[in-house]
């Protein structure tokens, strides 16, 4: 059995206080921790300058002050042109198909677990270590199970539901363990200067935090006024573009109805708003594209599970049907009013991810 000590390790380091202990971590334990930052797109400055919230100037001077404090060699990685070319064409091109997207799972299915993991093994790591709370372990039979952390409050195993077999095998999640304030004790008590440093939640890639700004600048033509139709065609108004809104919203319609509607889907064929009562919203099913099972087996027969349809919902119960061409169809236990188109569907067994997929649409 080979020490820590010959073991190397890569860890993705942002700036922020979750890579930074993630890095700490490491070394404590004796593993051999080289540092490597991401430099991703972002629009052209303008107005004093728009950056990529993942990797500022200053994120940029927060990682490498901490791989000098820790003795880590410091690496950066031009990731600009792939990030541009996969995750933003992605977040325009779902726009455009009049969906939601999820850009954080495909960043992860195809930047952090695919390009930055093929760039940490070219320098003869072992590994890549992030600062993710999610939890992985193996089975008994041999298999890698990726799991929910320790602090429900910040599990973070939604948008790792694109990691199969071959990733996770190659992957640690340090603080997976830990809670969001262990975390920030850690990193006192290891004088690191991310120790109170605050969370960057926003889509990295808009730097101003206006993604309907961000859209009118680079796909106009989605951002185009259009109807707002009832179910059966009839036009009741006039919506200012599909990306202002999102299914169930009420507030902000501009329509006068005596009784309450709601977003209950998009048209993109006719760029319509479709809006409908509370009843015509709640939905029993769903299916989902582009499935990943974590196992790489795909289950042959339905099962009982629950399934998480928002990074932030919680997992309900449902029935689960894998369906052919990497596909799934979900029966929940009663209806939901959020079923999202471009969202992930996310599979669980109690802490454990089974696996996950993309909303295609609310199923009948």
């Amino acid at each position: 059995m080979r020490n820590n000590g010959d073991v190397r390790v890569v860890v993705a380091m942002s700036g922020g206080v979750d890579s930074s202990v993630a890095a700490a971590l490491l070394l404590e334990q004796g593993y051999q921790v080289i540092g490597m930052m991401m430099r991703l797109w972002s629009e052209e400055p303008f107005g004093g300058g728009i950056h990529n919230r993942c990797c500022t100037p200053d994120q940029m001077a927060d990682a490498r002050r901490i791989a000098a404090r820790l003795g880590i060699p410091f690496y950066v990685l031009d990731t600009k042109a792939v990030f541009r070319n996969t995750v933003v064409e992605f977040f325009i091109n779902q726009h455009r198909q009049g969906v939601t997207p999820n850009p954080c799972l495909e960043c992860n299915r195809q930047i952090r677990f695919h390009f930055l993991l093929e760039n940490a093994l070219s320098l003869d790591a072992d590994y890549l270590a992030t600062g993710h709370y999610a939890r992985v372990s193996r089975g008994e039979d041999g298999r890698y199970v990726l799991k929910k952390a320790a602090d429900a409050h910040k599990d973070q195993s939604y948008v790792l539901s694109v990691l199969g077999q071959e990733q996770l095998a190659r992957t640690l999640f340090p603080v997976g363990d830990f809670t969001k304030p262990e975390v920030r004790e850690i990193a006192a008590r290891a004088g690191l200067p991310t120790a109170s440093k605050k969370d960057s939640q926003d889509l990295c890639f808009v730097g101003d935090n206006n993604y309907r700004r961000f859209l009118a600048d680079h796909a106009p033509e989605v951002m185009q006024p259009g109807p707002i139709v009832r179910k059966n065609g009839q036009i009741i108004g006039q919506h200012a573009g599909l990306p202002n809104y999102t299914i169930g919203q009420r507030k902000g319609l501009g329509l006068n109805s005596h009784e309450p509607l709601y977003v209950i889907a998009m048209n993109p064929f006719r760029n319509a708003l479709v809006v409908g009562t509370a009843d015509e919203l709640g939905q029993k099913a769903l299916t989902a594209g582009r499935v990943n099972w974590v196992s790489g087996e795909i289950p042959r027969e339905p099962f009982r599970a629950e399934v998480k349809i928002r990074y932030k919902a919680h997992p309900v119960p449902a029935w689960v049907e894998p369906l052919p061409d990497a596909r799934v169809r979900v029966c929940f236990d009663e209806p939901l009013r959020d079923i999202t188109p471009g969202q992930g569907a996310v599979v669980y067994d109690d802490d454990i991810v089974l696996g996950g997929g993309v909303i295609e649409r609310p199923a009948d």
